[in-house]
């Protein structure tokens, strides 16, 4: 079954039918590349020039197509031409269909045609200056070189360059597609930064406000719910300050990446405070140096959210709170009674203990959040292991 060739590109329609009226015109004023007694000319007379000619501009249909079937026929074609008293249009096309051969053609066309037409060229040179050892038969080379080895050189130059503006766009698209990701993934850990800072600077206040709001609706003693209120309204003005200054970090575009306002651990003992004033037995042991403000940072806000989950969750107890700095490692303990507990408890989401272990992760440390079996009874332990270096990688507000 013969296989059916493909349908020519528009512009090499064009290119054939160009080239065909032109070689016809040529024709008609009868004009030719030799004369009827010229040694190489066997058919003589105006009529076989016409063979070579629509065969040429039928293998230009082909130039983009199937180049190697096209420049095939079309090196049989300008045989016979050569032959012929020749057509000028003929001999044009042929050099197209070398062009086109090595700059739409499969690289290993791209790359042989051009060495070929070279040793065309070269023996085209040597062999007539051999034989008939006159200076005019360089002229032979020189025609053979610009009929055969000029285009395919061109080609080739035209390839190249058309490789190297390819690889150079995809490389842009490359580029893009990369920056596009690092993008989405800054955005998307900015977002879980800010969803971390914004669970524990506001989960603490909101939970001490919803437990002793509902202490003061359940009991019906004045001195309780004035008690109460007061808790309400201490947590309630605390996380206002904590969002304006959330929204001050958000709003600041000086490219700060480490405000001042910033909580570090000398600020655990008020914190302690503030637990022990929401109902919360808390006692705290901290031995520590000088430390990286993003570790500072990280565990103060470890420390702050078991706190939060202690007031949430633990049974009536000692909630014990423990720091201590060794061998480059700072490490964080804290434990609650863990069991039933009466009276009122706030609803956790369980977004606590993921932003802790992130925490952690980020700074090349360990988390951990279990129950255990202690002297003192069952207990909730939360512990944290964050690197102590000077270059110390890590977030902050």
């Amino acid at each position: 079954m013969a296989v059916p060739l493909p349908r020519p590109h528009r512009d090499d329609a064009r290119i054939a039918l160009a080239g065909l009226l032109g070689g016809l015109l040529i024709w008609g004023v009868g004009l030719g590349n030799r004369s009827a007694d010229d040694p190489v000319v066997i058919w003589d007379g105006r009529w076989p020039v016409l063979v070579p000619l629509f065969v040429m501009a039928g293998c230009e249909l082909l130039r983009r197509t199937r180049p190697r079937l096209g420049l095939a026929v079309g090196s049989v074609a300008i045989t016979g031409d050569v032959l012929t008293q020749g057509n000028l249009v003929t001999v044009v096309m042929f050099t197209d269909l070398i062009y086109a051969a090595v700059l739409y053609g499969p690289p290993a066309t791209a790359r042989r045609v051009p060495w070929i037409t070279g040793l065309m060229t070269v023996l085209g040179t040597v062999v007539p200056i051999a034989v008939w050892q006159v200076p005019e038969a360089l002229l032979i080379g020189v025609v053979v070189g610009l009929v055969t080895f000029t285009p395919a050189a061109t080609g080739w130059i035209v390839r190249n360059h058309r490789d190297a503006a390819e690889a150079a766009r995809l490389h842009a698209e490359q580029t893009a597609l990369l920056a596009e990701m690092d993008r989405a993934q800054a955005v998307s850990a900015e977002r879980a930064r800010m969803a971390r800072e914004l669970h524990d600077m506001v989960a603490n206040h909101l939970s001490a406000i919803a437990i002793h709001s509902t202490a003061a609706l359940s009991l019906d003693d004045e001195q309780t719910s004035r008690d109460a209120l007061e808790v309400i309204r201490e947590n309630s003005v605390q996380g206002l300050s904590e969002m304006r200054r959330l929204i001050g970090i958000l709003r600041d575009s000086s490219g700060d990446l480490e405000p001042a306002a910033a909580p570090t651990l000398d600020g655990l003992a008020a914190l302690v405070e503030g637990a022990r004033t929401n109902g919360l037995d808390v006692r705290l042991s901290a031995e520590h140096g000088k430390l990286p403000a993003p570790v500072e940072l990280a565990a103060y806000r470890i420390v702050q959210e078991s706190l939060t989950n202690a007031l949430k969750h633990a049974a009536p107890g000692r909630v014990t709170v423990g720091l201590a700095q060794r061998d480059g490692v700072l490490d964080i303990r804290v434990t609650s009674p863990y069991g039933d507990r009466d009276g009122p408890r706030a609803p956790g989401s369980g977004a606590g203990l993921v932003g802790m272990r992130e925490r952690a992760a980020l700074l090349g440390g360990s988390f951990e959040a279990a129950p255990e079996s202690g002297p003192e009874g069952k207990v909730w332990a939360v512990r944290a292991t964050l690197p102590v270096t000077d270059n110390s990688q890590g977030e902050s507000e």
